[in-house]
């Protein structure tokens, strides 16, 4: 063997999605695969989601690869850290080159180099990793600078970077994903057991044109590239014809940031005589009725309409350039034309107030969606978010044992309350919109939930 790729998430160690049990294969080294094995590269992927650390290890000795390729974000940071440690400790594995790539190797390439990677891979991985797994087995070490959009150690211990890659301008042109490398039934079997419909994701587009100041953009960048329609519709068809799975989450940042894409889309899903359900994200600026009609017409069961706050004056804040009137608007029309709607709130943004709080919990009970998630701001390293904050940063950890989400910074109020705010505007909302159904006993339980939550919001004001 001589590329491994894999991602270094165990579901069992995450106690949140066991719960939740929404897992999705990982579909980003599966484009890696699909591109390397093109390209005539000897490759395989480890999935770990379902396996454990000490598999993997053992994996590794059994198969000694040449290259291990691992994909890394905030959520997996420490597993990754585990994972080559034991290459670097483990003497059959000492020839085992590892490469790094990911949204959070970008702004931490150089702890990552020194804690024992030997190539950090910025951006799109693909023609970089073929440019990397070629040269080093070519034996061109001294010019690793020739490769664009990485960074590694000289012979003088320092960091080198070269110069970003150009982006790919035509992503027709790449394979679809390589999906026959994992086992999909596990994913379907977890979903079809939790839910009673199994799932998987499609991407059809890379980066996103917004400037939420919250948001990473260090895989993609600020940009815009989409794949055809009839390139979609073909991965849905390749999909219905090797799987029997009922739903599909489009990952894209903003599903329906074109409208003439969307509506190609439709036109090439009706051409091809291809029916599917689907869920997917959104802004509320990039709908209206005619773009509702169009989800409701290609299958969309239920659309996510990010939102973060309810209060005008925290949006603007986060540069989200929308209305929190429009988000409200574009949850009811959806739910109107018989599409569930669901929506993101953050709390504890900079400068957030308890007037916005509370802002936040009405605008919720007017729009009414039919799901929510709450989450508390952190800053993510490369943020607009994390750059304002980056002076005051709070953290009892070193960079090995912490994540972006173990930071904090200074607040309107302390970090305790926020967990206290987060229990109030779920069970005010759900005590509201109970109460609005005439499900009183159930409103009744919520209110008294509330109740605490608003009281552990008072005693940690301050």
């Amino acid at each position: 063997m001589k590329v491994l790729l894999s991602h270094g998430y165990f579901l069992s160690e995450d106690p949140k999605e066991k719960i939740i049990m929404r897992p999705y294969p990982p579909l980003g080294i599966l484009c890696l695969s699909a591109y390397l094995k093109q390209m005539g590269v000897d490759t395989s992927v480890y999935d770990t989601t379902f396996s454990t650390l000490d598999h993997f290890k053992s994996y590794l000795r059994q198969h000694r690869p040449r290259f291990l390729a691992l994909y890394v974000n905030l959520m997996t940071k420490r597993n990754i850290l585990a994972m080559m440690k034991f290459v670097r400790e483990d003497a059959d594995l000492n020839r085992t080159f590892i490469v790094l790539g990911g949204p959070e190797v970008r702004h931490h390439d150089e702890e990552f180099l020194r804690f024992g990677a030997d190539v950090i891979v910025f951006g799109e991985g693909e023609s970089t990793l073929h440019d990397v797994v070629t040269m080093l087995d070519g034996g061109l070490n001294p010019f690793w600078d020739t490769i664009e959009g990485i960074a590694y150690l000289n012979m003088a211990g320092g960091v080198v970077r070269t110069p970003e890659r150009e982006k790919i301008k035509d992503l027709d042109r790449l394979p679809l994903p390589d999906r026959l490398a994992i086992d999909h039934q596990l994913y379907f079997d977890a979903w079809k057991q939790k839910h009673g419909k199994s799932a998987i994701s499609i991407n059809t587009m890379r980066g996103c044109p917004y400037t939420c100041k919250w948001c990473s953009r260090a895989v993609y960048g600020l940009s815009y590239r989409r794949r055809s329609p009839e390139k979609v519709v073909q991965e849905i068809q390749w999909i219905q014809k090797h799987y029997q799975v009922d739903t599909i989450w489009f990952v894209d940042d903003v599903f329906t940031v074109s409208h003439k894409w969307l509506k190609a889309f439709v036109d090439a899903l009706q051409e091809a005589g291809t029916s599917i359900s689907y869920e997917c994200i959104t802004r509320a600026d990039r709908m209206n009725e005619e773009v509702v009609d169009l989800l409701a017409q290609s299958g969309c069961f239920r659309v996510w309409i990010g939102a973060e706050s309810g209060s005008q004056q925290v949006l603007d804040a986060m540069d989200r350039r929308v209305e929190a009137r429009q988000v409200r608007d574009m949850i009811r029309l959806s739910q109107a034309k018989g599409i569930q709607a669901g929506t993101f709130i953050m709390l504890g943004y900079p400068g957030e107030t308890e007037a916005d709080i509370v802002e936040t919990a009405r605008h919720l009970f007017e729009s009414a969606p039919d799901l929510f998630t709450i989450t508390v701001a952190y800053p993510i390293k490369g943020t607009d978010l994390y750059e304002s904050v980056e002076k005051e940063l709070i953290t009892d950890k070193n960079w090995e044992e912490r994540s972006d989400r173990d930071l904090d910074f200074p607040r309107t109020y302390p970090r305790r309350y926020y967990d206290h705010a987060v229990r109030w505007v779920t069970n005010w909302v759900h005590a509201s919109l109970a109460w609005r159904k005439k499900q009183y006993v159930k409103s009744i339980k919520f209110r008294s939930k509330a109740a605490v939550a608003w009281a552990g919001m008072l005693r940690n004001r301050s």
